[in-house]
Formats: structure tokens, C-alpha cells, sequence
């Protein structure tokens, strides 16, 4: 196997760690770029970030991980929306 295709098994298998495990997290997505790996997306909450990236470190030892994952404000409203 060569270090490409060792890089996609290790990165399905990190897609089925978020979709399956605990946290079922779907909103991540990732790429490979070169040599590197990138998360990107939208998780629920700061743990729920801290959770995917202690994963893909997990997953991913070896490779550059590259991340940029926003973190969804669900706090309700503080002031109404006006609307014109």
C-alpha cells in the first residue's frame, strides 16, 4: 500500500470514527491536501471541536493536520430582528 492510499484508509477510517462513535459528528468535512489533511465545517459546541480534533490527531499521527472548524452559535437572541 502506498502512502496515498494509507492516508485514505486512515482518513475513512477517522469518517467513520466521527459519524459512529459518541459524538456522531456529520458537519466535519475532510480532505486530503498533499501531504496534509484538512478538517473543515461546523460543529455544535468548543468540547465537540475539542472532541474532533482529539480524534483526528488520534487518527491522523503522522500527518499535517490542518484544521478550521467553526463552532455554531445556538445562544438565543438578544435583542428582537427588526425588519424593514
Amino acid at each position: 500500500m502506498s502512502g496515498a492510499d494509507t492516508a485514505e484508509y486512515r482518513i475513512a477510517h477517522l469518517r467513520d470514527r466521527l459519524a459512529s462513535d459518541d459524538i456522531a459528528e456529520l458537519g466535519v468535512r475532510i480532505e486530503q491536501r498533499g501531504a496534509g489533511v484538512m478538517l473543515y465545517g461546523t460543529v455544535s459546541s468548543d468540547a465537540c471541536r475539542r472532541e474532533v480534533l482529539r480524534i483526528a490527531r488520534e487518527e491522523l499521527a503522522g500527518l499535517a493536520l490542518h484544521e478550521d472548524l467553526m463552532v455554531a452559535c445556538s445562544d438565543a437572541p438578544t435583542h428582537p430582528e427588526e425588519l424593514s
